[in-house]
């Protein structure tokens, strides 16, 4: 897939948006954009929205620092990606919005058990362990996906500003 350069500026600055969102919302854990943005940039851009999903990955680690609890996110928000572009391109107009935040708070629920081979890998875990470590985050997963399903109500705005914002050339 070629970028152009309008592309590369798009996505980067979407990418640099998901981190900046992110730590906007640092104070309330697991409350956060990026699978609202992520579902959006999917429906929009289909496969190229990799690239600004990666520029958050990248960031991210670069910030934050590349260490053992970054190495699953560059998997865990692919997923999110991948059960996006299996959805109906031409879905009914009114489920949209249903469709789209139920994914994205699928995602944030099972988040954990996403993350969870990683840790057992990491740092040695068990089966045993590793079903202890997604029970420990339970409740956290579960305010993720809350959170998500609510912030997916801004999934359809974001595709229409996405969209409009490819049409127009400045």
């Amino acid at each position: 897939m070629k970028l152009n350069l309008r592309e590369i500026t798009v996505f980067s600055m979407l990418g640099a948006m998901m981190y900046a969102s992110k730590i906007l919302m640092d104070a309330l854990p697991n409350i956060h954009l990026i699978g609202t943005f992520i579902v959006a940039i999917t429906v929009v851009y289909r496969q190229k929205a990799l690239y600004p999903l990666y520029v958050f990955v990248f960031i991210t680690g670069l910030l934050n620092g590349f260490a053992t609890w970054w190495i699953p996110y560059l998997y865990i928000w692919a997923v999110l990606w991948g059960a996006v572009m299996l959805l109906p391109k031409n879905m009914p107009k009114k489920i949209r919005p249903v469709v789209y935040s139920l994914v994205c708070a699928a995602h944030g629920l099972f988040y954990g058990i996403l993350y969870a081979p990683a840790q057992a890998l990491l740092f040695g875990l068990n089966f045993k362990g590793m079903l202890a470590w997604i029970a420990a985050g339970l409740p956290f997963d579960i305010t993720h996906a809350v959170s998500n399903l609510c912030c997916g109500l801004l999934i359809c705005p974001l595709i229409a500003i996405l969209r409009r914002a490819n049409k127009s050339r400045i």
